[in-house]
C-alpha cells in the first residue's frame, strides 16, 4: 500500500520543478503539520493518522472561512478555499449526502440509540469510517435530526 506521505512529497518536489508556488506552499504546510505530530508523539505515522491531521487542516480552515465572510474579507476566503482544495487532494472520495445520511441512518440502528443523549454511540460508529470524507459537523447536526425526530 502506497504511503499518503510518500505521495505528498513526490507532489511537493512536482510542485517545486513546475514553479507551482501556491499549491507548493500548502504541500509544505501539509508536511510542516505531519511531521510536528511525529516529533510530539515519537511515531511514524500511518495514513489513517496522516488522513486525521488532514482533516483537522481541513477544519480549521473552513472555521477560518466562516470567521473571514463574517467580516468581510473574501480576499482571505479565496485563500482558504483553495488551501482546502489542494488538501482535499489527499483526502478520501467525499462522502455524497445520500451516503452520510444513509450511514447514520445504519449507526442509529446499530447503536439502539434513541435520544440525543445516545449521539455519543453514534459518532463514535461513524467518526473512523467518515474521518476526512465529511464534514463532522454535518453529520453531527444530521444525527440530532434522526435522534429528535
Amino acid at each position: 500500500m502506497e504511503l499518503l506521505k510518500d505521495r505528498i512529497k513526490e507532489d511537493m518536489k512536482a510542485a517545486m520543478k513546475g514553479g507551482d508556488k501556491a499549491r507548493l506552499a500548502v504541500i509544505r504546510l501539509i508536511m510542516a503539520a505531519i511531521k510536528q505530530r511525529e516529533v510530539d508523539e515519537r511515531i511514524e505515522l500511518d495514513n489513517d493518522q496522516i488522513i486525521a491531521v488532514l482533516d483537522k487542516m481541513v477544519k480549521q480552515r473552513r472555521e477560518s472561512i466562516r470567521q473571514y465572510s463574517g467580516a468581510n474579507r473574501m480576499d482571505l476566503v479565496e485563500v482558504e478555499e483553495a488551501e482546502i482544495l489542494v488538501i482535499q487532494d489527499y483526502l478520501p472520495q467525499a462522502l455524497t449526502e445520500q451516503e452520510i445520511d444513509e450511514m447514520v441512518a445504519e449507526a442509529v440502528e446499530q447503536s439502539g440509540a434513541e435520544s440525543v443523549k445516545d449521539m455519543g454511540k453514534v459518532m463514535g460508529l461513524l467518526r473512523n469510517k467518515m474521518q476526512g470524507r465529511a464534514d463532522m459537523s454535518i453529520v453531527s447536526a444530521k444525527i440530532k435530526a434522526v435522534l429528535a425526530g
